[in-house]
């Protein structure tokens, strides 16, 4: 039986950052959570058995995927979201509208770690990110809900004090 898209709302004991409205359409929604599944096959996680997958959703309507890709020396593992986005910014994007990351916890929406919170961040924080697991149940958040009082490119002055 194929997966049925399904948005999550706001509970207690997860998805505590998920809110409701959101700007895609779920047709385009659940492409995004399709090329997340593509990318989440090709994951490299030899060690963590942690396979994820990420789909990005730049300005101009180009998606572009990443996956996880594990080293021996774990400190040196590239998440997929890092991985989406360093392949979107090698073919020339800077902005982008939404962000879909698929994992498998059990029951529990799987978030972005924060060092990814931080490199989403560095593109701004009101673009949509959405959680979803292998059978396409979904949660909404922002990067801002992810990360609030962000560090932030606006913050830095490189020499020149406000």
């Amino acid at each position: 039986m194929a997966a049925t898209l399904r948005q999550v709302g706001p509970t207690d004991q997860n998805a505590t950052t998920a809110e409701i409205d959101k700007q895609l359409s779920d047709d385009l929604i659940e492409s995004l959570i399709d090329a997340s599944l593509g990318a989440r096959q090709n994951s490299y996680s030899p060690y963590s058995k942690f396979p994820v997958g990420a789909a990005l959703l730049a300005h101009d309507g180009t998606v572009i995927t990443g996956c996880n890709v594990e080293n021996v020396s774990y400190g040196l593992t590239v998440c997929a979201e890092r991985t989406a986005v360093c392949r979107a910014v090698v073919k020339g994007h800077r902005k982008f509208k939404a962000i879909v990351i698929t994992a498998e916890m059990g029951d529990r929406f799987v978030g972005p770690c924060g060092v990814c919170r931080q490199t989403l961040a560095e593109f701004g924080l009101d673009w949509e990110v959405y959680l979803s697991m292998p059978n396409k149940q979904y949660m909404k958040t922002t990067v801002g809900r992810l990360l609030p009082d962000s560090f932030s490119p606006e913050w830095v002055t490189l020499g020149n004090p406000a």
